[in-house]
């Protein structure tokens, strides 16, 4: 063989080991690409089995949480009702034999809310029997039914923090626990809930015996099914009475002093302090007239149930009547008139030609007096939100509940300066503010006379603005033909301001009436009366002669015509005006007019 050829085959035999050598590469590469293959089928196999057993499992859980009786409402259609009603019974039975199963979030729901609901209800009752310190239904559902605007805006804020803090302050924790547990399988769920429906129950309970004894509520539902006709038997309609001006007809200055009590006075004048906190006025009723006949003790006037909040004592005052309203759909704010049928003081004195005004540092549409005043006499309301319209106070200016008692004087010396030029008498009333409770509020004039006693300070200063005004009074030329009556509104709501006084100690409204017509008949009898006989008895002080001496339930004090507590125990008018009675439902709803009444 020639080299020539054995090169050749050494040429071939490499070119053919070659194309086997790739060959073998290819083959390994297509065998390494199958097994990695196949491993990935295997993985994604194996995901998607993993993944379907999780979708299966999550099924079966949402299937174990659908309620069996939506699964039996399901089959309704399918199944005869007997059949129906007797798998839904055992469903029932079976569910509620089931101590594991989730609460539905429909009952989660409804127990978050009347948790809430019941503590706000029980916190505002706290509330109200921390700030008042005598509290009744009848004030309570009279001031729900009237406009609140004009309320001191630190008690609202007060009110909402007790209030709607509390609910989320119990509910807030109550919801973390159930929305944790109760949607849970398990018993952890259920106990939560049985605990929480427990808690529930008992402030409702707590709620209601707040209610029951701390206003009455108790007292109040059985007096809704008991009438009186005390009311009825002994009231005097002022339309039907003859009333005789004298010649030249006396100016008026009522001055509604707010919470102020004859209490205040010390023990040797009285009172039930130690110290007397009203020294001024408990000089000017010793040298006016406060019906106290020989005795060395000041007297006053008993503040009877509806007449013992702010404009029950107004309406009292001026009307003869206690403000008994019935329950019904309609409030004072829903209606454009107050007792539309009645005749008052107001009535009375713009008939017989008088300027009625009011003055006073607060909102006047709180608790109706404004629609009160407006639809008897026709007065004239110098009110906060006038001061702020004719500039006398700021736009944003607001102290305690308006203005400050130190203002009101000052304006009302200016407006008597007015009325004085007039060509007509006039009727000024004016309504203090600063002794409002809790605790007052400190003006320019107070000073710390009773040292921390804040409440007592400010009914001090009182004391002494008032005396300051009566006395700048006596100087003008006005004076002479002017009667002053001055009188507390009702007995402080002030928490512990008398805590220290006996239960039976006879709690009364300061009362003096300064320059009267007329004189007391037999000056030395001590009168019991009522805040009620102040309306018959303010006339006669500016020398009206009243045919018969009374007016409404009240009496001429100045006469010596019995009052309706000289003639009837206290406890029994208590307790007949504490029922329902026919006149003044009729009243109120505008069922019954006065003969006397004029049409407008």
């Amino acid at each position: 063989m020639s080299k020539e050829e054995n090169k050749t085959e050494e040429t071939e035999l490499t070119k053919a080991s070659a194309e086997e050598t790739a060959e073998e590469k290819a083959t390994e590469g297509k065998n390494e690409q199958a097994e990695k293959t196949d491993a990935e089928i295997t993985s994604d196999t194996a995901e998607a089995t993993s993944a379907k057993s999780e979708a299966d499992s999550k099924n079966k859980k949402k299937q174990k949480e659908i309620s069996p009786l939506k699964e039996l409402k399901a089959k309704k259609k399918d199944m005869p009702r007997k059949e129906y009603k007797a798998e839904k019974k055992k469903v029932k039975k079976e569910m509620k034999a089931d101590k594991t199963r989730p609460i539905s979030k429909a009952k989660v729901t409804l127990l978050l809310v009347l948790l809430f609901l019941f503590t706000f209800l029980l916190a505002g009752v706290i509330w109200a029997l921390n700030t008042w310190s005598v509290i009744n239904m009848d004030e309570l559902l009279f001031h729900l039914r009237v406009s609140l605007r004009g309320t001191n805006p630190d008690m609202v804020k007060e009110f909402i923090l007790y209030t709607v803090g509390g609910g989320l302050l119990v509910t807030i924790p109550a919801a973390f626990l159930l929305i944790k547990f109760s949607r849970k399988r398990g018993k952890v769920g259920r106990i939560i809930y049985r605990v929480l429906q427990l808690i529930t129950s008992f402030i409702l309970i707590g709620a209601i015996l707040g209610a029951w004894f701390g206003f009455g509520l108790g007292k109040f539902i059985r007096n809704q099914f008991r009438y009186s006709n005390l009311i009825a038997q002994e009231y005097v309609d002022p339309g039907t009475v003859k009333l005789t001006f004298p010649e030249k007809k006396r100016n008026l200055i009522f001055i509604y002093m707010e919470s102020m009590e004859m209490t205040f006075t010390d023990e040797a004048n009285g009172g039930a302090f130690e110290e007397n906190i009203i020294p001024e006025l408990t000089e000017m009723a010793k040298e006016n007239e406060d019906f106290s006949g020989n005795s060395s003790y000041i007297n006053g006037g008993i503040a009877l149930p509806c007449t013992i909040w702010t404009m029950g004592a107004i309406f009292g005052t001026t009307s003869g009547l206690p403000l008994k309203t019935p329950l019904s759909r309609n409030g004072m704010s829903e209606k454009n008139s107050f007792f539309p049928g009645i005749v008052n003081m107001g009535d009375i004195l713009e008939d017989a030609g008088y300027n009625n005004r009011l003055i006073m540092g607060t909102d006047a549409t709180f608790g109706g007096c404004r629609l009160y005043y407006e639809s008897h006499g026709d007065f004239t309301i110098h009110d906060y939100e006038y001061a702020k319209d004719v500039g006398l106070i700021p736009e944003d200016y607001k102290v305690w509940w308006g203005y400050e008692d130190e203002k009101l004087f000052a304006y009302a010396q200016d407006e008597l300066l007015e009325l004085s030029k007039e060509d007509k008498p006039f009727h000024l009333v004016l309504q203090t503010m600063d002794t409002h409770f809790e605790d007052g509020h400190y003006c320019p004039q107070c000073d710390r006379k009773f040292g921390k006693n804040k409440y007592a300070n400010v009914m001090n200063c009182s004391s002494r603005m008032v005396q300051a005004f009566v006395e700048w009074a006596k100087t003008q030329d006005f004076y002479e033909n002017t009667t002053i009556v001055i009188t507390g509104d009702h007995p402080t709501m002030d928490t512990d301001f008398c805590e220290n006084v006996p239960n039976s100690y006879q709690r009364k409204t300061y009362t003096c009436i300064i320059n009267p017509a007329v004189s007391v008949k037999d000056p030395d009898k001590v009168r019991k009366y009522s805040t009620l006989d102040l309306f018959p008895t303010t006339l006669a002080a500016m020398g009206v002669e009243i045919e018969g001496n009374r007016l409404g339930l009240g009496t001429n004090l100045f006469s010596d015509t019995p009052t309706l507590l000289e003639r009837y125990e206290q406890t029994k008018v208590e307790t007949d005006f504490d029922q329902r009675s026919t006149l003044m439902e009729k009243m109120f709803k505008g069922q019954y007019t006065s003969p006397g009444k004029k049409q407008k």
